[in-house]
């Protein structure tokens, strides 16, 4: 019996150096939670602001219906888009602006809904979708 009382011994002092150890280690993290915490409004004072919910793109096609230069505004169908300093524009795939719009062609895009409720153009193309892999590619030399 005396061979297994030193073993014993040994077990036990592992698991209270073990216990001390871990004790010593989370102590200060318990302190810095309480520490944040009491930095921290309450519950009660903090108002609920919600995340601002990102933008999702949204396409768009159409025959171009109307340009209001004054207004920067471009319609497709009954739908009117706000061009903006950020809607990049192209026709026939190269750069443009608004005024190269021509009622009746085809227009393709994407845009996205504001805050409030209007229809931003991220992105405007004038003409066909296919008139612009044909230039690409007769530029490409192919």
């Amino acid at each position: 019996m005396n061979k297994h009382k030193p073993m014993k011994t040994h077990i036990i002092k592992v698991i209270a150096l073990t216990s001390l150890v871990t004790a010593m280690v989370a102590v200060p993290v318990f302190a810095e939670d309480q520490d944040a915490n009491a930095n921290m409004p309450s519950s009660a004072d903090q108002t609920e602001t919600p995340a601002p919910q990102k933008q999702h793109v949204i396409p768009f096609h159409g025959k171009l219906s109307a340009v209001d230069m004054d207004a920067m505004t471009l319609t497709v169908g009954k739908r009117t888009f706000q061009i903006t300093a950020e809607t990049k524009i192209l026709n026939h795939g190269e750069p443009a602006t608004l005024s190269d719009a021509v009622v009746g062609e085809p227009v393709r895009g994407a845009y996205k809904k504001t805050d409030a409720d209007t229809l931003e153009a991220v992105s405007v193309y004038f003409g066909a979708k296919n008139e612009d892999k044909q230039e690409q590619e007769s530029s490409d030399g192919n």
